[in-house]
């Protein structure tokens, strides 16, 4: 019993069916509460009916659905396959997709199985948390960790693919260029990074029209500058980052974006320096670890299930220490604590609303993780502290 119990825990295909089974069964449980419940998809697949009609994307559309849409008009292709289906099963399949985008991701890494199997259960509980909300981020995810494995294995032209399709979605995807110094034909890359950027600016102006198409790539980018604004408030479910931490510790509102990308982004470029390290898979993979996290925690767009993308990163600095010392596993638990399970019943009602929603705690476990992945990326050799595969 117990070794089919560890071949069980051990082996991804297990997990990998759960992670499927709880995507569907959030979309359904969704559904089934009401289009209330179910917003966010109302959001996304009208993103493909407005290209169609040639409505504004990012106006407010009371009739249809509240909030508004964030994502670029790319998205309409992606959405319109689930859009055109019943509810029921646009949102099951769509919440489907984005799993298996991730699940694929998991799988390219260059981790022994059991590990990949470690990894997909340490990441359950925040997938179910993005899961549950029926957005793109755990796709997005997916893209990111691909954009990296595609260039370990030089398979530039399906790294551009990923990073160019998460731009053109959701900007975050830009940060897939992190591992550009990692490419050995480079040239190859930019010319289809090129292409596909092309392609992707100009295919939803097959069934809408041009102008249509360049004006709704300036109501996005409209758009987003005006949603940064509105998200650097006290008391707004967003700023779950190193900002939103900061600024509702001080009760400061006030406190720009720039003060804090001003240390941020030379911290994040600092490793870069080590050029002989290039060469070792671990400092390529503890990059990627980082960028992550700094896509997430340098974002006042970031919200409780944007951190589908920053706990990944984390779980693949854990999986790549040669040994796991006592602050390791510390931090594992620390992030799995106030950050994985901060939404769930875990914590009192009271704690969650007055200490962490009031100040963005879920960031903190994983803002300590990116200072000490940025001082081992400084300090470590990555041919004999680390073991990417067992």
């Amino acid at each position: 019993m117990k070794t089919k119990f560890l071949n069980f825990i051990s082996n991804p295909k297990y997990i990998g069916i759960i992670y499927i089974i709880v995507s569907a069964a959030s979309a359904l449980s969704k559904y089934k509460r009401g289009p209330g419940a179910y917003n966010n998809y109302l959001i996304f697949k009208n993103v493909f009916f407005n290209t169609l009609k040639e409505r504004n994307l990012y106006a407010h559309y009371p009739d249809l659905y509240f909030d508004c849409n964030h994502y670029g008009i790319i998205f309409s292709a992606l959405i319109a396959p689930f859009a055109i289906m019943p509810d029921w099963m646009g949102i099951t399949l769509w919440n489907v997709a984005n799993t298996l985008v991730f699940l694929f991701a998991v799988k390219s890494l260059p981790f022994a199985s059991k590990n990949k199997a470690f990894f997909l259960w340490l990441c359950l509980q925040e997938f179910i948390t993005a899961s549950v909300s029926l957005q793109f981020n755990v796709a997005l995810t997916g893209l990111l960790i691909l954009s990296a494995t595609y260039i370990y294995k030089e398979k530039e032209v399906k790294s551009a693919l990923a990073i160019a399709l998460g731009i053109f979605v959701k900007i975050y995807g830009i940060v897939g260029l992190s591992a550009f110094f990692f490419i050995k034909n480079k040239v190859k890359f930019i010319v289809a990074l090129a292409v596909f950027c092309i392609l992707f600016f100009l295919i939803p102006m097959v069934y809408s029209s041009p102008h249509f198409g360049v004006q709704a790539y300036i109501d996005w980018f409209t758009e987003l500058k005006l949603k940064n604004g509105h998200n650097q408030v006290l008391d707004s479910y967003q700023d779950i980052s190193v900002m939103g931490l900061v600024r509702r510790l001080l009760q400061d509102a006030s406190i720009s974006n720039l003060t804090f990308m001003a240390v941020g982004l030379p911290l994040f470029a600092l490793p870069y320096i080590r050029i002989k390290q290039y060469q070792h898979l671990a400092f390529k993979l503890l990059i990627l670890a980082s960028t992550l996290l700094f896509t997430v925690l340098f974002s006042s767009g970031s919200e409780s299930p944007t951190y589908i993308i920053a706990v990944p990163g984390v779980m693949i600095w854990f999986l790549i220490q040669k040994e796991k010392k006592p602050i390791d596993i510390a931090l594992l638990v620390f992030v799995l604590l106030l950050t994985c399970f901060s939404n769930s019943d875990l914590f009192p009602k009271f704690i969650k609303e007055n200490y962490i929603f009031k100040y963005s705690l879920k960031a903190l476990p994983c803002t300590v993780v990116w200072l000490r992945i940025i001082y081992e990326l400084m300090t470590k050799n990555f041919e004999t502290d680390y073991k990417v595969t067992s």
